[in-house]
């Protein structure tokens, strides 16, 4: 607690009701959190198995975990809940799966599955517009996080095309009922429908979470909300920490006014406000500040730093996009050549990924090594979704998709038209393709050699099952791979050896992290669980490789949050970039500022803005507007660069600079 400052410790201290601890950027608020979890085991006399942390990336619960570990001793820690919330709400379907009427080894559709299902309702009610399918899955899952049932929907529908979609989301919650499955947004949905249907499992998990934590409250959304109201009940022993100007999740669902409406549940919420900031020189925070006191507040913070004043934050204007990408590079190389810092020292932000490209032009032609954050999900891996098909039909024989996926991977000669008869069989009989095959009706129907290719491959997957629950489920697993002698397919279906061999290193790996999620369950260890919970990460994980090599970091501003670097450079600070076009025709202007606040709050030394006078917009060069949030910005600690202003004197200075430099390199 010594390593605390005073309303840390405050925060920690509080237990004797509700408490929000509004944490400004950088101010330490997962030491609050991971602290205030051992304090609760070792002086209140919790038992951590009562304990439930709760956060939005499997990244975060992992680090939160490990740091409360090793701040208690000994076993002390066992039993504790640290998870995200799609996390939490699996573990409570798979516990009262009966009371739900679903059947053990359920599966979970990702985005890709939800598509094709949607897909599929469409061309059955003879809707030859499948280009709807991404704003009819975005319309289910606002229903979904906004708590809204199918019939609530088709209650509500208010045009010919509401009433559509309102129609679809009930067929596909019908179907995925068929399929034993859930979908990523169900997995809150559902336990908060249960808790609202049956107040006695209510109870018995009210009395399983005795404490509940919740970490980047101001990212929760309305089904979040409910679960979180219905765990905690009348107790009111819950602390939320979240910051209201880092709330820049809209688009999918979060409302930030979930922060103030606390207190309207929770009268007698303690607020403990974390002002001081340990990452940011004080001009970077004034600027943060006046920038963000444009947006309407219901709780008032200043940051603050004891780290000095630091240098005046910049802003470039260049004549073009081209010229700000070379004049990105060339300040990293400068100021790298000066300082003797390392490339991954720089960040570069931006608004849309379509911002890199440029970037990457320009940096790959200077040879600074670079790298781009946010790349291809492990997960979306062919090669891993392949067997991770295989492992849902292991666990769940309803599963159609996962049964379309892998019935010809590798190639088993089934042709199209078997798999259309078997379909149409299923859809008629009511049931799924991979019990449709055992009928005697479908013989009738399809020619010997095709249902005798069928029936091998369900009797075999039939054995793996029954031996996966016999015998070492891992190691029947990985026979299952070489006997379909998936890797022979790989090299016949890559681009080179290598690339085979790349490809079959993830199916490795995947198989590798099913073996530890068996092993480090407590409480079971059922194959059918451990696919489960891999399942869900395929949802929730993208590949989380650290990049440890020296290398300038590309990223959105969306994914910079929670991140800090000592030089930040922010690319096309212009209007309808930063602020959006789109936000600014929905009038959404706010939440354009807390992204730029964002931005801005990730540097630690130096802040460099960039903007472009002129810029290619489909295909035709457009003047800009300098972007509203720069005017915003305190005039005393900003220094503009670029408008015809006199500059002589800084170019002789920067110049002695980089010549300083270069003799400190050669000494």
């Amino acid at each position: 607690m010594t390593q605390l400052n005073s309303r840390q410790r405050e925060a920690v201290h509080y237990i004797s009701g509700p408490l929000l601890v509004l944490a400004g950027a950088g101010s330490g608020k997962t030491s609050v959190i991971t602290r205030k979890i051992a304090y609760l085991i070792d002086k209140c006399d919790i038992n951590a198995r009562h304990i439930a942390a709760v956060t939005f990336t499997n990244k975060a619960s992992r680090e939160m975990r490990e740091r409360v570990s090793s701040l208690l001793a000994g076993e002390s820690s066992r039993g504790l809940t640290v998870s995200t919330f799609h996390n939490l709400g699996l573990n409570i379907i798979r516990r009262e799966y009966k009371a739900l009427g679903f059947k053990p080894g359920f599966s979970i559709f990702d985005a890709q599955d939800a598509q094709s299902l949607i897909k599929e309702l469409l061309i059955q009610g003879d809707s030859l517009n499948t280009d709807q399918v991404d704003l009819i899955q975005q319309s289910i899952s606002k229903f979904k996080n906004d708590l809204i049932t199918p019939k609530q929907a088709l209650e509500l529908a208010g045009s010919p095309s509401e009433m559509t979609i309102a129609r679809i989301y009930q067929n596909y919650n019908q179907s995925l009922r068929a399929y034993n499955a859930v979908d990523f947004d169900d997995l809150i949905l559902i336990p908060v429908l249960l808790f609202q249907q049956q107040e006695e499992v209510l109870h018995k998990w009210q009395n399983r979470i005795r404490y509940l934590l919740v970490d980047e409250y101001q990212d929760t959304n309305s089904s979040q909300y409910e679960l979180v109201k219905q765990l905690v009940g009348l107790r009111g022993a819950l602390t939320v920490v979240g910051d209201d100007d880092q709330s820049i999740y809209a688009w999918r669902g979060a409302r930030p006014e979930n922060l103030s409406q606390l207190a309207d549940d929770y009268p007698g919420l303690k607020v403990v406000k974390l002002e001081q900031n340990y990452r940011s020189t004080a001009r970077i925070l004034r600027s943060a500040n006046t920038l963000i006191a444009n947006n309407p507040h219901a709780f008032n913070k200043q940051l603050w730093s004891e780290l000095g004043d630091g240098e005046e934050i910049r802003i470039i204007c260049t004549q073009n996009e081209d010229a700000e990408a070379e004049r990105v590079v060339t300040e990293i190389i400068d100021h790298q050549l000066k300082q003797r810092t390392q490339y991954s020292d720089y960040a570069i932000l931006y608004r849309g990924n379509h911002q890199a490209r440029l970037l990457e032009l320009k940096l790959q032609q200077h040879q600074i090594p670079y790298h781009i954050n946010g790349g291809i999900s492990f997960f979306s891996r062919n090669e891993v979704k392949d067997i991770m098909a295989y492992l849902r039909l292991l666990v769940n024989s309803d599963d159609d998709n996962a049964f379309l996926r892998i019935i010809n991977v590798p190639r088993r000669k089934i042709g199209p038209s078997t798999l259309q008869t078997l379909g149409s069989y299923a859809t008629e009989r009511d049931i799924s393709l991979y019990n449709a095959v055992a009928e005697l009706g479908i013989e009738h129907l399809l020619p010997g050699a095709g249902l005798e290719k069928l029936r091998k491959f369900v009797s075999w997957l039939d054995r793996q099952r029954q031996q996966c629950e016999s015998k070492n489920p891992i190691s029947i697993i990985r026979e299952m791979i070489e006997e379909i002698q998936y890797q022979g397919w790989l090299h016949q279906n890559s681009s080179s050896p290598v690339v085979a061999e790349r490809r079959m290193e993830n199916v490795l790996y995947l198989i590798s992290a099913l073996q530890t999620s068996l092993e480090q369950d407590d409480e079971s260890s059922d194959i059918k669980d451990a696919i489960s919970k891999l399942m869900l990460r395929d949802l929730l994980e993208r590949q989380e490789e650290e990049d440890q090599s020296n290398s300038v970091q590309l990223l959105t501003l969306h994914a910079a949050k929670g991140l800090e670097y000592p030089y930040v450079f922010i690319v096309g600070m212009e209007e309808e970039l930063l602020p959006h076009r789109s936000s600014i025709e929905e009038g959404n202007i706010e939440e354009e500022r807390r992204l730029a606040y964002v931005g801005i709050t990730r540097a630690k030394k130096q802040l460099v803005l960039m903007l472009a006078s002129k810029r290619k917009q489909f295909g035709e060069i457009i003047t800009t507007d300098p972007s509203r949030f720069l005017e915003e910005l305190p005039p005393d600690d900003v220094q503009w660069e670029g408008r015809g202003e006199a500059s002589e004197a800084l170019n002789q200075q920067k110049g002695k600079e980089t010549i300083a430099g270069l003799k400190n390199l050669f000494d």
